[in-house]
């Protein structure tokens, strides 16, 4: 089915007469506009441009389409904004992208505190990115900073990945075997343990284990549960390991509900950032979830 954002996209393409001035107008990315274009132009099987330097020129089947589509998008872009006075005036909807467990950490609390509509989604980093670039998201925590020219990052922050255990792990024999700095030694009492890891996700053990070790692990958890914010809650209450970032479990270490056994004789650090377009019509609202991130993980 059509997406009708690609209308848009091409009307606005055809009245800017460039990729750029779309992008500009439409508070989106250059390569979103491209996406946009190219998906309806593969849809209806015809060309709607050409390109001559940095213009768009419309071919002929373009022409046809604008007269065809221009007076009912101009209706629904009516509707839009007449809808926004009604109703959202003052109310701005903003985006945001970020795992689950820093959402639960971080932003939850503080959600109806927020004097704006805020869309949270979850997914892996790179497809965050992309929704940010084509402005579907609009703002995103990422340890991830992919080079854009459309999207600026800004750290905030950083994480250890950290080894902890539960609060009824016998720590004792491992502490000795870091002592003596054994390194099969202490490989091996790490693997005759019970393990924690979430669905589809050994990251953060893969690198601790390849730093520490340099090897990949050879061996699966032995729980696999939905989050690490579960893995944590699991550990509060028996015995088994993990690997994870350290601010997910700073209190329930504070108050001896979990174990901080290694940092690993190679710290794995990630740097956090904020990652936004460089144009943007919500600069204050992205500032206000921006100062709450500062403040929590500050």
């Amino acid at each position: 089915m059509v997406n009708l954002e690609w209308y848009r996209t091409f009307k606005t393409i055809y009245k800017t007469g460039t990729l750029t001035g779309a992008a500009e107008e439409l508070f989106i990315s250059q390569p979103g506009v491209s996406l946009h274009l190219s998906s309806l132009e593969n849809y209806t099987g015809y060309k709607l441009f050409e390109r001559r330097g940095r213009r768009m020129i419309p071919t002929e089947r373009g022409k046809a389409l604008y007269n065809f589509i221009t007076e009912a998008i101009g209706k629904l872009e009516e509707a839009e904004k007449s809808f926004q006075r009604s109703t959202e005036k003052h109310t701005p909807t903003i985006s945001i992208g970020m795992c689950f467990e820093t959402f639960q950490t971080t932003l939850e609390p503080y959600i109806a505190t927020l004097p704006f509509n805020i869309i949270i989604k979850f997914g892996e980093y790179p497809e965050m990115v992309d929704s940010l670039e084509k402005g579907i998201l609009d703002l995103i925590i990422t340890p991830q900073a992919v080079t854009s020219k459309d999207i600026e990052y800004e750290p905030f922050s950083s994480e250890t990945i950290i080894l902890v255990g539960g609060n009824q792990t016998d720590e004792k024999t491992f502490q000795n075997l870091l002592k003596d700095n054994d390194i099969t030694e202490i490989e091996s009492w790490l693997k005759s343990e019970k393990w924690y890891g979430t669905t589809g996700d050994m990251e953060h053990l893969r690198r601790f284990w390849q730093l520490n070790f340099n090897k990949h692990p050879d061996f699966r958890p032995n729980y696999i549960v939905p989050n690490l914010n579960s893995i944590v809650r699991c550990l509060s209450s028996g015995v088994g390991l993990a690997v994870i970032p350290d601010f997910l479990c700073k209190k329930e270490i504070e108050n001896g509900q979990v174990k901080m056994l290694w940092e690993g004789n190679s710290k794995v650090i990630n740097t956090l950032n904020f990652g936004t377009r460089k144009k943007t019509i919500y600069a204050d609202e992205i500032e206000s979830i921006k100062k709450i991130f500062r403040e929590v993980m500050g």
